[in-house]
């Protein structure tokens, strides 16, 4: 947790440093100015691990990755498909870790190369210009910088790079509509649709706010997936480490690598006194339990209606008293970005006490906004569903140590927790499982990652399924982006086709 607990953290080290404490205790990261103990070991001149993530050895990644692709014959094929399809030509970072699951990485890098590449409503310059603007709402830095580098590489204007202030008015209109979808996408209403295509110079073709939206959504839940899966910064040949280091926040590189987080909603008693391999078998057993329920007695409609209002209104309460400070931008990004204090978080501040809720069955993907999608920017709805349908349905039957195991039950509880979040209820699925299934611990890093992934630590990574391998936490990260991607563009595309009718 980052900007709550630092700032907890950086006022009791300043009362130390001038009573108890001899200032020698302390020293200050070169990169942020942060106080720390000296105790901390802090390096920031150095990436936090070798590798493309610092939440997970490099070896993890490094062998397995071939062992996998070689037993299934895609080595040559996925070699194949990053030379064609990634928009870096190369195995960025954020390839490496994704290729712990082929299969998904094919379709991801398919549809983002569609977007970003292939014909379509948008010029390429702009199309790179919305990415830094998505990626910014997060201060996704990482994102940021490679965008910057295609834009320039597309023929991009260099003055837009000094912020939002330089850039054409069509592309300022978007600011309200990035906003809202990065932090509190129910807001989205057919007036804002109708604002941005209405008559005159700067407004857009349905055509083109479709494309913009779905690179915006793209962008936001990427930004999840790069801070969920604490990917590293690219090589940088211009400076003299190999790396490029931003301060992003009130976070920095040495809060990653020496985990310099004081929060105990994290070391509470929540967050799993037993060992982890019977946290292990206990999931087993209660989803083992739950299945024989379900076989025997389906719960009612009203039951299955309340069960959602209250997950719905205890989610809404995680982690949420951990970030009472503002956040406020440190970092070259925020020259992207208007309003940097709008965030999910405002949702609880306002006084509202439910969500509105969005009933998937009234407008869902697969029913409304696939063919929506499809018809105002051709094939872009087949590749997303195809994606979508790929994280969801994909599993290799095992947790952990176990084999033949069917995890069905508990790729749904991740997918229809994100989307509880931002207030979408599925009538036939019953809320009780979310809450037997993923416990608390789970629940901050799931919230954390999908509202506000900036805020991510390595100490939440390591936190939730402490038995499991890592390749099934870049599974549960792929499941949370592809989730809050879907909860973004339902909303927008509800909004877009009231405006139609």
């Amino acid at each position: 947790m980052r900007s709550g607990a630092s700032g907890s953290m950086n006022r009791g080290s300043a009362g130390s440093i001038g009573s108890a404490a001899s200032a020698s205790e302390y020293r200050v990261c070169s990169n942020c100015r942060k106080v720390l103990r000296q105790e901390k070991r802090i390096r920031v001149s150095q990436p936090l691990t070798r590798g493309p993530s610092a939440f997970i050895p490099e070896k993890e990644i490094v062998y397995f990755v071939p062992k996998v692709m070689q037993a299934s014959g895609l080595n040559e094929r996925t070699n194949l498909l990053v030379e064609e399809y990634s928009t870096s030509g190369r195995l960025d970072n954020i390839t490496q870790v994704m290729s712990l699951h082929t299969q998904y990485l094919e379709s991801f890098l398919r549809s983002q190369f569609y977007m970003l590449r292939m014909d379509g409503p948008l010029p390429l310059p702009y199309r790179h210009y919305i990415a830094i603007m998505a990626a910014a709402r997060h201060q996704c830095s990482y994102l940021v910088n490679m965008h910057v580098d295609e834009f320039l590489k597309t023929g991009g204007i260099a003055e837009w790079l000094n912020g939002l202030e330089y850039i054409p008015q069509r592309l300022k209109n978007l600011n309200e509509i990035n906003k809202l979808l990065a932090h509190q996408p129910w807001l989205i209403t057919k007036e804002h649709i109708q604002k941005l295509v209405k008559t005159g110079e700067n407004n857009w073709s349905l055509p083109e706010l479709v494309h913009a939206v779905v690179l915006l959504a793209h962008y936001h839940a990427l930004a999840s997936f790069v801070f969920g899966s604490g990917i590293n910064p690219e090589r940088d040949p211009d400076t003299s480490n190999g790396f490029r280091l931003i301060a992003v926040n009130k976070f920095c590189v040495c809060d990653l690598a020496n985990d310099n987080i004081e929060n105990a909603s994290l070391t509470s008693s929540n967050f799993g006194i037993a060992d982890s391999l019977s946290e292990l078998e206990a999931l087993m057993e209660r989803m083992k339990r739950l299945q024989e329920e379900k076989e025997e007695e389906e719960a009612s409609q009203e039951e299955m209606a309340t069960r959602f209002e209250k997950e719905k209104k205890e989610s809404l309460l995680v982690v949420t008293g951990a970030f009472d400070d503002e956040m406020v931008s440190t970092s070259d990004v925020s020259r992207y970005i208007e309003d940097p204090g709008f965030g999910y978080k405002d949702f609880a501040r306002r006084g509202e006490e439910h969500l509105p809720t969005f009933r998937a069955q009234d407008y869902t993907w697969e029913n409304h906004g696939f063919s929506l999608v499809n018809r105002l920017y051709s094939d872009i709805g087949h590749l997303l569903d195809e994606k979508f349908r790929m994280v969801y349905n994909l599993t290799y039957n095992t947790m952990a140590t176990h084999e033949d195991v069917d995890t069905t039950m508990l790729r749904r509880a991740l997918f229809n927790y994100v989307h509880c979040m931002f207030g979408i209820r599925y009538d036939d699925y019953d809320y009780g499982e979310v809450n037997q299934l993923l416990e608390r611990s789970l629940k901050v890093y799931i919230k954390t990652v999908t509202c506000y992934p900036e805020r991510t630590t390595k100490r939440m990574y390591d936190s939730y399924w402490r038995q499991f391998k890592h390749s099934e936490k870049v599974h549960v990260n792929l499941l949370l982006m592809e989730a809050r991607m879907q909860a973004e563009l339902l909303y927008a595309l509800r909004a877009i086709t009231r405006h139609l009718t």
